[in-house]
């Protein structure tokens, strides 16, 4: 049976990148997972490789971005969102954005020595480092290996502000550390609501907490001062647009702190499995869905420019942001502001992490 029907995926395809003229595999060898039958059908194990990177800081220039820096403790991403955006970064490493994406994870278990040693140099200029801008810094693993919780152990000590965007309430567990760091104004959370439908949110993230587990993160971290706000992203015409009303009513009464919502992105690769999915979850509907998308991305399934990439053009995104605006004006929910102390940053002493 073919890789492209393994269950408990988002992809429903696995094929290999051609974008960097990668020589394609002949036989599937050892980077495939060991397959065991359930019903029939092959069952896809999550394997865990160590990545040992020389550098953990990556920097950008993004206009239309709200930090410059940001952290990544992972590569690939377990809970499957079909319409992730940074699936294309796994074909840099001669893999799929499709399930190896979900399934072919990389850990960097050196990541809180790297970012001691970043933040230890002279001249370093303190500003908000963003966690979760590529792939989710709780997903699954991060029970096991914890490099999050390093992290923002070193953030905390050496009062470091920083940002945590996430779908996860296993944020929850690093609760003991994100308080001290909610009462220093140092940190801000966002948690990705895309649906409050439990079979939508499990066809479009199978491997992400169920949404009332989500919304009730948001109440729990505002009720013990970590600043916390709902991110309605992305929003899927036709699929879940519909929701923005009770999506912005939900995070304002779990007391989010602000929200905020984007439209669906769908570069390179991503664009092509996200028709896939659509063929097989929404039949009914993929034509509809993917017209709507054209339209607010200037005809293509993606508009890569600055900007009009994060909200979108045309009718459709005017909608949208009408919609967003009425709803939080009626549910009082603020717009998300992010503001973060800077001036009690301590460069941390010495060449080891110290014990908070």
């Amino acid at each position: 049976m073919p890789i492209e029907s393994i269950k408990g995926r988002g992809a429903t395809r696995n094929p290999i990148p051609t974008r960097f003229n990668l020589q394609k595999r002949l036989t599937e060898g050892e980077w495939l997972d060991s397959v065991e039958a359930l019903d029939g059908v092959p069952k896809r194990r999550t394997t865990v490789t160590i990545e040992h990177p020389k550098s953990i800081l990556t920097r950008n220039k993004s206009p239309d971005i709200g930090f410059d820096r940001s952290v990544n403790a992972y590569r690939g991403c377990e809970h499957g969102c079909i319409y992730c955006f940074a699936r294309p970064t796994h074909a840099f490493h001669d893999l799929s954005p499709g399930v190896d994406f979900e399934s072919r994870l990389f850990a960097k278990p050196n990541a809180a020595q790297l970012l001691h040693a970043a933040l230890s140099r002279s001249g370093y200029d303190c500003a908000p480092i963003a966690m979760g801008t590529n792939t989710d810094p709780y997903q699954p693993i991060e029970e096991r290996w914890r490099i999050t919780r390093a992290l923002i152990e070193l953030l905390v000590e050496t009062r470091h502000p920083f940002s945590i965007t996430t779908k996860s309430d296993r944020v929850l567990r690093d609760l003991d550390l994100l308080k001290p760091a909610g009462e220093l104004g140092i940190v801000s959370v966002a948690l990705s609501v895309t649906s409050l439908d439990p079979k939508t949110a499990r066809a479009l993230e199978p491997r992400a907490p169920a949404p009332h587990r989500r919304v009730a993160a948001i109440k729990a971290l505002n009720d013990e001062g970590v600043p916390c706000h709902i991110a309605i992203a992305p929003v899927v015409p036709q699929i879940t647009d519909h929701e923005m009303e009770a999506l912005v009513e939900a995070g304002a009464k779990a007391g989010a702190r602000g929200g905020f919502y984007l439209p669906v992105r769908l570069p390179h690769e991503v664009a092509p499995l996200f028709r896939a999915w659509l063929d097989e979850h929404f039949p009914d509907r993929a034509g509809k869905v993917m017209a709507t998308i054209q339209s607010l991305r200037g005809g293509r399934d993606n508009d890569p420019n600055f900007f009009s990439r994060m909200q979108g053009q045309g009718p459709w995104a005017d909608l949208l942001r009408t919609r967003f605006e009425k709803a939080a004006k009626k549910y009082g929910l603020p717009q998300s502001r992010f503001g973060l102390r800077r001036d009690l940053f301590q460069p941390p002493q010495g060449h080891q992490l110290r014990l908070l």
